[in-house]
């Protein structure tokens, strides 16, 4: 049986979790990136990855610009660069791809996504370079797998858009946030609904198969019916995909650095745009991802995210091979990507002041070209870790946990393993079916607490220990 923490411990904890709110901490990947530390010695990758099956790989490039900081966002992302800085950082990336596809030989891809910040703040000229280092340097092939991209309404421009259709991007998504022009104010965030319109307009004259928009409720000023009056205007661009994000407010944004009070209605707005989404024909994939019907396709978004982990990844335009995010590799390019193996996940280190963000900038474009073949700062997971992951990833989806699949892969029973889990029965958070086990739609409304439950002691503790920067 693995070590684990006391289940009966375990037990009270979740019931005293699930009594208060459930937006106690946003929860989309495991380990938290705030749990990474230095590798002493750095480990040296191409041994790393000759251990792992590079054969169903996730390729994402990580671009850290945007037009300006939401009041909301803890991402790795800058507003201050000039175009020498820009061309700086891709050039970088360029060296990194040169080095990484050195690493791994003979690999394949099965999805590719490009996140930030905002990749298309890039002037085309960079972008087109991302694309082809893409295609040409790491050996993803555009045509043949899905590939997804960040945009803002300020940068879906006519060109961009027919340049990321012509390297068969088919999957956009875009921050809205809001349709509420003084919502989006108070998230320290410029734009016009006009603006957004037009640029949701460009996006569907343009043809791409998937359309992801996402919005985020709790905003201050927000009411459920102001709530609802944006998912409205959302669905008359027929989005194939829309996510449903709560407000969390976090150390070093804007919204973190004022004194606002406001009410929370995220609880409420949240049950009633999930009600809202299913009487118009969405499905719900996750907590925050809802997919219409007859799209049939998977995705990525978040809070200004730059990448999940808890759903389908990308469009189901007949991927081969399948990439699946509990077993499968992924490989960051860039200053805030990460990178994931089976046991050890690993990336730059991590910030979200400006000059935190910017130190880190300036080292990751000094990096020789010889050190891109170690890495220096993140996690390494041993079984617990990786059972513990591989029960998050599965359970926070609408896949659920196939308790066969996992006595496969780690050759014994969950319930052994976490004998706690059976208290998420007992608590109406989930219900067995047949040999899945999936959470119940209580469950799904508390999905960031049920993975905040999972974390290990050793996890939690390291996060506790996290100096932000």
């Amino acid at each position: 049986m693995i070590k684990t923490q006391n289940p009966q411990s375990k037990i009270q904890n979740l019931k005293s979790k699930i009594s208060q709110s459930p937006y106690q901490a946003y929860v989309y990947s495991y380990p938290h990136k705030t749990a990474y530390r230095p590798f002493t010695p750095p480990i040296y990758l191409p041994e790393l990855w000759t251990q792992q099956d590079r054969q169903a790989l996730f390729l994402y490039i990580h671009i850290p610009f945007c037009e300006m900081r939401c009041g909301f966002c803890n991402l790795f992302t800058t507003v201050s660069y000039n175009e020498d800085f820009i061309s700086q950082y891709v050039c970088t990336i360029q060296r990194q791809a040169q080095r990484m596809k050195a690493v791994l030989g003979d690999a394949s891809f099965a999805r590719f996504a490009i996140g930030g910040g905002t990749p298309t703040q890039l002037p085309i000229q960079h972008l087109e370079t991302i694309l082809d280092i893409a295609e040409n340097t790491m050996g993803a092939k555009l045509q043949e797998i899905p590939i997804s991209i960040e945009v803002s309404p300020e940068t879906a421009t006519q060109d961009k858009l027919k340049l990321l259709r012509s390297h068969s991007v088919d999957r956009v998504s875009i921050g809205v946030q809001s349709f509420i022009e003084s919502e989006v104010l108070a998230t320290q965030r410029r734009q016009s609904n006009t603006q957004v319109e037009a640029a949701l307009t460009r996006i569907k004259e343009a043809g791409f198969p998937t359309l992801n928009i996402d919005l985020i409720y709790g905003l201050p000023g927000q009411t459920v019916d102001t709530w609802l009056q944006s998912i409205h205007t959302a669905l008359r661009f027929q989005p194939e995909e829309i996510y449903l994000y709560p407000l969390y407010v976090r150390p070093l944004t804007g919204l973190g650095r004022t004194d606002k009070e406001w009410d929370d209605i995220r609880l409420a707005c949240y049950r009633q745009g999930r009600s809202l989404l299913l009487s118009q024909g969405y499905t719900q994939v996750s907590m925050r991802m809802f997919q219409r019907l007859e799209g049939g396709q998977g995705g990525q978004g978040g809070q200004g995210s730059n990448i999940s982990s808890l759903s389908p990844p990308f469009p189901s335009s007949p991927p081969s091979p399948i990439y699946c995010c509990q077993a499968d590799g992924m490989v960051g390019l860039g200053c805030g990507a990460r990178s994931y193996t089976d046991s050890l996940h690993y990336s730059n280190e991590y910030a979200v002041s400006a000059k935190g963000i910017s130190d880190i900038l300036q080292a990751y474009i000094q990096t020789p070209d010889e050190l891109f073949d170690y890495t220096h700062y993140g996690f390494q997971l041993d079984t617990d870790e990786q059972r513990r992951r591989y029960i998050l990833l599965s359970l926070l989806s609408h896949e659920g946990l196939n308790l066969v699949a996992y006595r496969q892969r780690f050759g014994s029973d969950v319930y052994a393993d976490f004998p706690e889990l059976s208290e998420l029965l007992t608590l109406n958070l989930a219900i067995k079916d047949g040999e899945i086990l999936q959470l119940t739609e209580f469950g799904i409304e508390r999905s960031d607490t049920i993975g905040a439950w999972l974390f290990s002691k050793k996890v939690q503790k390291l996060m506790q220990g996290y100096e932000l920067k």
